[in-house]
C-alpha cells in the first residue's frame, strides 16, 4: 500500500491532520473487512466508509442494526453474520471472504466487550467468553488472514484494543488480560510481517461514547467484599457523566492510519487516554530503574 506523495499533497495533509495523510480522491477504493458493525467504533468506521464509496465486508450476529446500510448501500455493504466465538466458522469464514472479494485491503478486529469485577467474583463462563471474543477470535482472524495478505502484496490489520492494554485498573482484570494479550501478539506479528508489506496498528482508545460502556459491558455478580473496588458502576451509568471521547472522530482517525507509512504500531486517542498511558509507563521505566543491581546479580559470572 506504499505510495509517493508530492511534497506539495504532504505538507497539506500535514497542516491539515497532523500526522495523518489521507488518500487522493483519485485513488482506487478499499476494501475493508471489519467485525463487529452493528454497533459502536464497528459500525461508524462502516457508516464512513460507505459514504466515500469504499466497500465493506461487515460481521453482525444479527442485522436488526443495520437494515439501513443493507439497504442504502446494496453494491458495497456486504453484511455477514458471524459470531467471532465460533472459532470453527472463523476458519472457513476468513478464505471465503477473501475468495469472493478477490481482495480485502484493510482487516479490522472491532468486536469486543468490557467485563466488569473483581478477580474472584468472576465465574469460569465470564472468564472463557471474554477471552475467546476479545483475544483468541481476533488472533485467528489475524492468523487466517495472513497468507491471503501476503500473497496479494500487503495490506494493513486494524486491532482494536484500548489504553488499557497499557494501564490497568481493579475491577477490569480480565479485560485487561485480553487487551495486554492481544498488543503481545500484534506487536509480534508486525515484526514477521512488515517485509511483506503487511501493517498492523493497535488503536489503543480511551473512553468513548459507545454502547461498549453504556449498552454492551458485562457486570460480574458482585460481593459487598469487593465494594471497594466498584467505583466502575458509576463509570457505566451515563447519568453520572459521559465519556469524553468522540467515537465519530476516532472511527475517522482509524481510517485515516492505514494512509500512514510506515503503519503505526500504536496509536492512543483521548487526552485523558494518552496522560494516563505516558503516567503509567514511566512509573514502569522509573521502577525498573531501580532494579540495576538486582538483575545483575543473576547473571552467570564467568
Amino acid at each position: 500500500m506504499a505510495r509517493t506523495w508530492s511534497n506539495n499533497e504532504e505538507n497539506a495533509n500535514q497542516a491539515s491532520l497532523g500526522s495523518h495523510l489521507t488518500r487522493n480522491a483519485t485513488e482506487a477504493k478499499r476494501k475493508w473487512l471489519i467485525t463487529g458493525v452493528s454497533s459502536g467504533f464497528g459500525n461508524e468506521m462502516t457508516k464512513q466508509l460507505l459514504e466515500k464509496g469504499d466497500t465493506v465486508i461487515g460481521t453482525v450476529r444479527n442485522t436488526n442494526k443495520v437494515e439501513e446500510l443493507i439497504k442504502k448501500y446494496p453494491d458495497t455493504f456486504d453484511c455477514e453474520i458471524l459470531d467471532v466465538t465460533d472459532l470453527e466458522r472463523i476458519h472457513s469464514f476468513i478464505p471465503e471472504m477473501f475468495e469472493k472479494h478477490g481482495k480485502i485491503d484493510v482487516v479490522v478486529n472491532n468486536a469486543g466487550y468490557g467485563l466488569f469485577g473483581a478477580a474472584e467474583e468472576l465465574d469460569y463462563a465470564n472468564i472463557q467468553k471474554i477471552l475467546d471474543t476479545n483475544l483468541t477470535a481476533p488472533i485467528m482472524i489475524i492468523h487466517d488472514s495472513l497468507p491471503y495478505l501476503r500473497k496479494q502484496g500487503g495490506g494493513r490489520i486494524i486491532q482494536l484494543s484500548s489504553y488499557g492494554g497499557q494501564v490497568a485498573f481493579p475491577a477490569n482484570s480480565m479485560y485487561h488480560a485480553t487487551k495486554f494479550g492481544i498488543e503481545g501478539f500484534c506487536e509480534s506479528v508486525a515484526q514477521e510481517v512488515a517485509k511483506y508489506n503487511i501493517g498492523i496498528t493497535i488503536v489503543e482508545p480511551g473512553g468513548a461514547r459507545t454502547e461498549f460502556r453504556y449498552g454492551s459491558a458485562h457486570v460480574a455478580n458482585l460481593m459487598p467484599e469487593y465494594d471497594h473496588v466498584h467505583g466502575f458502576l458509576n463509570m457505566l451509568d451515563p447519568s453520572k457523566g459521559l465519556a469524553p471521547g468522540d467515537p465519530a472522530k476516532m472511527a475517522a482517525r482509524m481510517i485515516e492510519s492505514v494512509d500512514i507509512e510506515p503503519a503505526p504500531l500504536r496509536q492512543v486517542y483521548g487526552s485523558q487516554a494518552l496522560a494516563a498511558t505516558i503516567q503509567r509507563l514511566e512509573e514502569r521505566v522509573a521502577d525498573y530503574k531501580t532494579q540495576t543491581e538486582l538483575a545483575a546479580s543473576t547473571d552467570v559470572v564467568e
